[in-house]
């Protein structure tokens, strides 16, 4: 799921803008322990972090950054129904309700996820945070489809 996130940000073009501020300490964890700002700032603050391939950057007002926050929350739901088929699937292969829960398997994917952030400049907390969602509601989808599911060759049904 995260290459494929990477590589849809590289089809559309989209590149994070390096820089060495001290906001780079915000995609590790744990995050750092910073008091809040006080700062009442002039709109648009700092430099654009958004760069495209060719060179222009984003974005010039809060709607340029919202429509574009549609369009890229409409690509992730597209990759999590994709997700969820695959879930889904995975369920035909477990004999009993109790396999579908595997802790030391949801962990390895949560810890990929985090392990795997910086290389598409993903924080940290936002990958943990997102895939301990995804694999905890994965789990429960595929505990109702397992459940759900009569067995023709069980006796008794479910």
């Amino acid at each position: 799921m995260m290459l494929g996130l990477l590589f849809a940000l590289q089809v559309i073009g989209l590149v994070a803008a390096s820089s060495s501020s001290p906001s780079d300490t915000c995609y590790f964890i744990p995050l750092p322990s910073i008091p809040s700002s006080t700062d009442n700032r002039t709109i648009p603050w700092g430099e654009p972090t958004i760069q495209y391939a060719n060179g222009t950057t984003c974005c010039s007002s809060l709607d340029e950054v919202r429509q574009q926050l549609d369009i890229i929350d409409a690509q992730l739901l597209q990759l999590l129904s994709q997700r969820a088929s695959y879930v889904r699937e995975a369920t035909r292969f477990k004999a009993t309700v109790a396999d579908v829960n595997v802790p030391s398997r949801n962990q390895q994917v949560i810890q990929g996820a985090v392990d795997a952030a910086p290389s598409v400049h993903l924080p940290q907390i936002v990958a943990e945070i997102v895939y301990e969602g995804l694999v905890n509601s994965s789990v429960l989808f595929e505990e109702c489809i397992f459940n759900t599911y009569v067995d023709p060759e069980c006796a008794g049904g479910n």
